[in-house]
């Protein structure tokens, strides 16, 4: 789903800050933001100096984009003609057959299309009729299919849907490509979101009552006036097609009613071919993950972060990623809602590449306001706006009527279930993968959260400090405060090399990663009695690491001030949802870390009052392998 950004005033506190923003400006066209240092435009592009010469940004076409893939669908007298262009490969395809399943997925026929020079075709009504046609479409004109495209190399490269209508001649009729997902849940109800193949009025009827949209692509419907915790049947209604599903309203804030959430993070490709890497996501993963959670009776799921390979240079390849990685849990996300946030593979870069001058520089892409990983990242999710603004405005903004840095919209957020707080962190805001490169041309590191967005925090945490209604806050960020295998030399340690931190236009902030670090334990633990657990991932493993007075948390030789921790909390990591594992590692806490393991993983908390336990099982297999009290 692709949609328009609006970053609005959402909370009291932040009221300076929406007002600051509305008289800031966005830099000309061209221009590289100010926040950068080193990095200059001119008639050939962007470009970093070195002595006399000129490192011009490495410019490349996607390698796909959605629109090639999804093959631009036309009916013909005997079915329907596909053309990919610059693809060779062939196409599998089968009826959707809605109705018949809670969870519709294709039902592949026994037979693939060839793609040659970019054409495919299905021929309807030769080869689908008869004993064939379980969706019935002789006798009402109509059906959807789904398609999969894979290369000469056998990769998959995009599953896609189109419905038809037609007895012979078909052609084409409106298709929900996307969705519908349940978003934004709450205790009266819920936003409902999908996305259509063509401009196009919809409606969703819940409780006898029916909202019609304007006719666009993109649809957001906001569904109010239900009761609490209870379930109700939704319709979709989209031209001549209708969709039956479910959702579950939250309970008041407060109620403490008994129910269960989930987490994981870090699905992207994983290795074994199949559906293991369907073009950046590991599908296969993600659909047992959400098996899972359906089987579980799961109210809601967090993910936080590499949902995809990422790392691209142009936004229509993040586009085609993530409408994989959206394709893998639709069937499922019809009924409960995945909260999704950013790691690091959601960056997108600008690149300066040069083998003989052996340069290599990645920067989140700019303009900010258009091409950032975080403004993309956005456009294909739909997640709460309650989250500070941007960084502008912190000391060390250099223009304060600019609009400098990346917007925080939707990728750093809060949420509430029922005595449950949820606060979501994005630890690679304004990304520089070359961590090597930013003392020279600024930019943020992994792991590190900046300054407003630590003051946003603890603005968050003092609401639900004084929130009768919440009993259990639970932070989530992609990268571990305390990584245990697989990313102990960055993270929020770097092998406890504290100089490590974001330049802003040159000049270093003043706390390095660990005091950072420091300063957000002293928030989560010291400040707040109501933070159980870290949850995070980025190292592709499960493990629970026990933070607390005893705990060894800082490097032998360390010369800053050090935290003093008052009491226990733990980090979940689980970074287990299907990317390529990472072995455990010796650290200074190692003696704290339980249940590590490399199996595939889901976290389940279950949640009863002021009770709170932990069950992790492997989605895979169905094994349970780890099992935890926390309160």
């Amino acid at each position: 789903m692709i949609r328009k950004i609006i970053v609005p005033c959402l909370c009291l506190s932040l009221i300076f800050s929406c007002a600051r923003m509305s008289a800031q400006k966005s830099p000309d066209k061209g221009a590289v933001p100010s926040v950068h240092s080193a990095i200059m435009h001119d008639d050939g592009g962007y470009y970093y100096p070195i002595d006399d010469k000129k490192i011009y940004e490495y410019v490349a076409p996607a390698d796909y984009t959605l629109q090639q893939l999804m093959g631009d669908p036309q009916g013909t007298a005997s079915g329907l003609d596909f053309n990919f262009p610059g693809i060779e490969g062939k196409m599998y395809y089968g009826f959707i057959p809605y109705g018949d399943s809670k969870h519709p997925h294709p039902v592949y026929f026994r037979s693939s299309a060839p793609i040659e020079a970019g054409k495919a075709s299905i021929e309807i009504a030769t080869q689908l009729r008869g004993r064939y046609d379980m969706v019935g479409w002789e006798k009402s004109g109509r059906g959807t299919l789904g398609y999969r495209v894979v290369n000469a190399d056998g990769t998959f490269l995009y599953d896609g849907v189109v419905t038809f209508k037609g007895t012979g001649p078909f052609s084409v009729d409106v298709t929900v490509i996307e969705g519908p997902f349940i978003n934004l849940l709450h205790a009266q109800g819920a936003t409902i979101s999908f996305t259509l193949n063509t401009a196009h009025t919809a409606s969703v009827t819940v409780n006898e009552t029916t909202i019609t949209s304007e006719a666009t692509k993109i649809h957001e419907i906001p569904i109010t006036g239900l009761e609490p915790n209870k379930s109700y049947d939704y319709t979709l209604t989209v031209g001549d097609n209708i969709f039956h599903y479910q959702f579950k309203t939250a309970p008041n804030p407060g109620t403490r009613s008994q129910f269960t959430f989930s987490y994981a993070s870090d699905s992207r490709s994983g290795n074994g071919g199949g559906e293991r890497d369907v073009w950046g996501a590991n599908f296969y993963i993600m659909k047992r993950i959400m098996a899972l959670n359906i089987a579980k009776d799961v109210s809601f799921m967090q993910f936080s972060g590499d949902l995809i390979n990422g790392y691209q240079t142009q936004p229509d390849a993040m586009h085609v990623q993530y409408a994989n990685w959206k394709r893998a849990i639709q069937p499922f996300a019809h009924y409960l809602p995945v909260y999704i946030s950013m790691g690091n593979h959601e960056a997108l870069n600008r690149v300066f590449s040069s083998r003989e001058e052996k340069v290599y520089i990645a920067l989140d892409r700019f303009p900010y306001d258009t091409e950032s990983g975080e403004v993309i990242f956005a456009e294909n999710f739909v997640n709460p706006t309650n989250g500070p603004v941007s960084e502008d405005g912190a000391a060390y903004d250099p223009h304060k009527k600019n609009m400098d840095f990346p917007s925080y919209s939707e990728n750093v957020f809060h949420y509430t279930h029922d005595n449950v707080g949820v606060v979501v962190l994005n630890s690679d805001y304004w990304y520089s993968p070359t961590t090597g490169t930013v003392p020279k041309v600024s930019g943020g590191v992994h792991g590190y959260i900046m300054d407003n967005q630590v003051a946003w925090l603890a603005e968050v945490l003092d609401q639900f400090e004084k929130d009768p209604a919440v009993d259990h806050v639970f932070i989530t960020q992609h990268t571990p405060f305390f990584p245990n295998g697989g990313h102990v030399g960055d993270d929020m340690w770097y092998n406890g090399n504290n100089t490590i931190r974001p330049y802003v236009a040159g000049k270093p902030l003043e706390k390095g990663i660990i005091e950072r670090r420091d300063q957000l334990l002293d928030l989560l633990v010291n400040k707040s009695s109501k933070v159980i657990a870290i949850l995070t991932g980025d190292e592709h493993n499960y493990a629970r690491t026990e933070i607390g007075p005893e705990t060894q948390i800082h490097p032998e030789v360390y010369l800053a001030d050090k935290v003093t921790l008052s009491r226990t909390i733990y980090q979940v990591n689980n970074g287990a949802a299907g990317a390529p594992y990472y072995a455990q590692e010796q650290t200074p806490w190692t003696p704290f870390v339980s249940g590590f393991t490399t199996q595939n993983a889901l976290v389940l908390f279950h949640v009863n009052g002021k009770e709170l336990n932990m069950e992790v099982f492997n989605p895979d297999t169905l094994e349970k392998f780890d099992e935890f009290k926390l309160r």
